[in-house]
């Protein structure tokens, strides 16, 4: 078995959602994650872009602290799945179930181990 991570994009609209959409939205990813606990180590809803804090090094043994994204986009990273699936084609069957209202999308990718 190999580990996959599901990232869940979003766009601006979900910035300031309609409550009973989120609400909705919420349920699908509860039933999302029951009908697949088998597959899914874990995963988060992130907060709103505009929380985020990036670090980078400044080139002379120290970093810069700036708020914002690390790159600007117009998609958010909303949440992820950490998946355990047999194959590529396994994680990606799981991830087309991950509720994606419109303006949504699922991004897969493996996970590297290092021996």
């Amino acid at each position: 078995m190999s580990k996959y991570l599901a990232l869940i994009f979003d766009d601006a609209r979900w910035e300031h959602p309609d409550p009973d959409e989120l609400t909705q939205v919420l349920g699908e990813h509860t039933r999302f994650e029951e009908k697949n606990r088998d597959a899914i180590l874990g995963g988060e809803a992130l907060a709103w872009r505009t929380t985020a804090t990036s670090i980078r090094p400044d080139g002379r043994n120290g970093f810069l602290v700036t708020d914002g994204p690390f790159v600007e986009t117009k998609e958010n990273l909303g949440g992820y799945y950490l998946l355990e699936a047999a194959d590529l084609d396994a994680a990606i069957a799981v991830a087309k179930q991950i509720p994606m209202p419109p303006g949504c999308g699922v991004e897969v990718r493996p996970i590297m181990e290092f021996d």
